[in-house]
């Protein structure tokens, strides 16, 4: 049982951190979008490359970070999916 509550507290500490993250990418950088203007990424406001490109990226990072920790500690605590 002290297993099993590990593996969710890690579980959630790992999606609280990614939900940060995204809150940050989504709505921080937004509501700073006329402050951020003075930075360029490849020639474009900061602001603009994000809502365009930038949080996309982050997104797809995001997701492939998840599954990539989710399946090392289902590892770690035994609670991996068997082969159908």
């Amino acid at each position: 049982m002290e297993k099993q509550q590990q593996y969710w507290r890690q579980n959630l500490r790992l999606t609280g951190a990614l939900l940060a993250v995204w809150f940050v990418a989504t709505f921080v950088v937004g509501w700073f979008a006329r402050e951020l203007q003075s930075f360029t990424v490849l020639g474009f406001p900061f602001s603009f490359f994000m809502a365009a490109q930038g949080a996309l990226l982050i997104y797809l990072i995001l997701v492939g970070y998840y599954a990539y920790r989710m399946d090392q500690l289902d590892r770690e605590y035994g609670m991996q999916e068997t082969d159908l």
